[in-house]
């Protein structure tokens, strides 16, 4: 007999994001943002809180369709209606593209080291 199995999804452990206590899949957040029309690729990642220790805020990096239009306030809105709040990112960057890898995948280590600082904070005052 063989041991028990668990089903339960798991995001990969570099990949995981803590943030008010409650642990978030990129994955099931990039799902959620890849679903508006004006999006083609983003990616998720965990950016260090401000004087918070061990928490993280949520940064998606957006690359939106040619033509495509998406204001940072329209962004937060989707968000707020697909994903819980706690999941629902506090920081976005409209990027022209995401780094990869040359078999595709995405560089998340390299959007972690550039971090917020080139992304809207969804506390910022408008510009």
């Amino acid at each position: 007999m063989g041991l028990p199995f668990r089903a339960s999804f798991a995001d990969r452990l570099k990949d995981a994001i803590r943030r008010r206590g409650k642990n978030i899949s990129s994955y099931e957040v990039e799902q959620a943002i890849l679903g508006h029309c004006a999006v083609a690729e983003c990616a998720v990642v965990g950016v260090p809180a401000d004087g918070v220790a061990a928490e993280d805020d949520v940064l998606a990096v957006v690359v939106l369709q040619p033509g495509a239009v998406l204001s940072p306030s329209d962004f937060w809105a989707y968000c707020d209606e697909k994903l819980p709040r706690f999941a629902v990112p506090r920081y976005v960057w409209f990027a022209a593209d995401l780094p990869k890898t040359p078999s595709g995948k995405i560089r998340k280590a390299q959007l972690r080291e550039v971090g917020a600082s080139e992304a809207v904070a969804r506390d910022a005052p408008a510009a």
